[in-house]
Formats: structure tokens, C-alpha cells, sequence
């Protein structure tokens, strides 16, 4: 299992928009965007500290802090978030003259990553999605993680020990991997006084917003064409990985892959698998 040292690669700031986007690129070859999740402490280069590097040697790999999150613009569009979120993954690819490239997205990242392949679909080459939110979320009560996520900045605020706990309880299978500096990375993160008064994953409020932030709602799923590697951990906590069958009957193209003892970080907990896979589908020939 292998890890960056997170200072190497070329680090910029783009504007894409009214919002400043932070990312780092590394190696060379077709363009790989890795968008990573929406839990409290969240960053790009964090969330993929196990996959940059297998990665960057076959491909350009660019990863970004989105809006919300890490050295980014901090606001999110609350009325439509995922749209919202695409639409600065389109407008950043955009701004780097790149025509499309393939994107992999964890959680939040992978509902930021469909919901641009269904928008805009020309940005789009492969898709690789591990536990991506927004698949059948209207179809059953917000699972324990979830509403771990959502009241995380809510009652008395953010705290070491909620932080903790939704790392150790509903990211992971095995917690045993956690380390205390792990921890204290998130939570130092997550304390930002501009998240802190606007954090950008909460409970969508709304009929309008709650339906349009649940792809299988969406008569357009069933028209996303693109190659799509789903990998759902057997057991997430945070987003069910029913949704990967979901997904894998409405997608025209789309391989499933479960993995087991797994949680809802499986590039980060079965990082060697992931790389291998992702690898593998990202080369395919068309």
C-alpha cells in the first residue's frame, strides 16, 4: 500500500467562475480528476492519499479541493448541491483546456461526477464511482452515517470526538487503520470558521431539492453511456451499497464491483484493489 507525501506536485489555484478551485496535479497521460467525499475535514489530497501515486504513473492525474472544502471557494449552491458541484468540475476542466477527462469520485465526489456526465456529457470519458451519493436516497431513511455527516456542525458544534466517531464507526470496516494524526488532521480541517457558518453538506431541505438529489428520480440516468466502474464496499455505513445495483440496472454501461469488509472509503481501505481496478478500467480501450 503506498501513500504521497502530500507537499510533492504541482499546486495552483484556478478561478473557475466567482470561486477559486485549489488543486494539485501529478504525472502525465489522459487526465484523471479524482473528487473526493463530503465529510467534515475532507480534501483532495487527503481523501486520495493512497491512489495518487499508482495513478500518476500512467496518467495525468488532477486533484482538486472542492467548493466547500480544503483551500477551495467556500460555498455550495444549497438548493442543488450536486448540480452545483458539477457544474465547477465542468467549469474547472474548462479552465484547463481540457475537452474531457475521466472522473472518479468517492461519495459527495461521485454524485459531483454523474450528475456532470448527465449535464454535460461530452466533459466525460470513463467514470469510476465508489459509494456515490444520491442513489435511492429518497427510497429509505438516511442511513447512521449519514446522519452522522449531517450533525456534525449542527447541536454543540464540531468536536474531536464526533469527528472520531464517524471516521471510526461509518468510514471504515477496520478502524484498527485509524490513527490518532489521522484524526487530528480532519478535525483540524473541518474547523474552518467559513465551513463552521456554512458547511457545505447538511440535510437538503425542500421537497424540489431532496428529489432532484436522488439520481434514481432522474430519467436521465438511464442515458449516461459512459464506460462506469461502480465499487461499493459491502459494508458502508454512510451510503448503501444497494445503490450500486441500482445504478448497475439503469446504466447502460456499468460494471459492479462489491467489495468485501470494505466501508464506505474504499480507495483508502483497500487501496491496492482500488488501484489495480481502477487502473485496469481507466486503460480500457473503448
Amino acid at each position: 500500500m503506498t501513500s504521497i507525501d502530500k507537499g510533492v506536485g504541482a499546486e495552483r489555484t484556478v478561478r473557475v467562475g466567482d470561486r477559486e478551485i485549489f488543486l494539485a496535479e501529478f504525472g502525465a497521460g489522459p487526465a484523471v480528476v479524482l473528487l473526493h467525499g463530503g465529510g467534515p475535514g475532507a480534501s483532495g489530497l487527503s481523501n486520495y492519499s493512497r491512489n495518487i501515486e499508482a495513478l500518476a504513473r500512467r496518467f495525468r492525474v488532477i486533484v482538486p479541493d472542492m467548493p466547500g472544502y480544503g483551500r477551495s471557494t467556500k460555498r455550495v449552491d444549497q438548493s442543488d448541491p450536486f448540480g452545483d458541484l458539477a457544474s465547477s468540475v465542468g467549469g474547472l476542466l474548462d479552465a484547463l483546456d481540457l475537452p474531457s477527462a475521466h472522473l472518479v469520485g468517492n461519495s459527495y465526489g461521485g454524485a459531483a461526477a454523474l450528475r456532470l456526465a448527465m449535464d454535460r456529457p461530452e466533459k466525460v470519458g470513463r467514470l469510476i464511482l465508489m459509494g456515490p451519493g444520491g442513489v435511492g436516497t429518497t427510497r429509505a431513511l438516511p442511513t447512521k452515517g449519514l446522519q452522522s455527516l449531517f450533525a456534525y456542525y449542527g447541536g454543540d458544534g464540531p468536536s474531536r470526538e464526533k469527528l472520531a466517531t464517524f471516521v471510526r464507526e461509518h468510514l471504515v470496516y477496520d478502524a484498527s487503520a485509524i490513527t490518532e494524526e489521522l484524526i487530528d488532521e480532519r478535525y483540524r480541517d473541518s474547523l474552518d470558521p467559513e465551513v463552521i457558518a456554512n458547511p457545505p453538506l447538511r440535510r437538503p431541505s425542500g421537497l424540489r431539492t431532496v428529489w432532484r438529489m436522488d439520481f434514481t428520480r432522474d430519467a436521465r440516468l438511464n442515458t449516461v453511456h459512459h464506460p462506469t466502474l461502480v465499487i461499493w464496499g459491502a459494508e458502508d455505513q454512510v451510503n448503501r451499497p444497494e445503490g450500486g445495483r441500482m445504478l448497475a440496472d439503469r446504466m447502460p454501461n456499468c460494471d459492479l464491483f462489491l467489495a468485501a469488509r470494505t466501508g464506505h472509503w474504499v480507495q483508502w481501505e483497500r487501496a491496492d484493489l482500488f488501484n489495480g481496478l481502477a487502473t485496469t478500467f481507466l486503460e480500457a480501450r473503448p
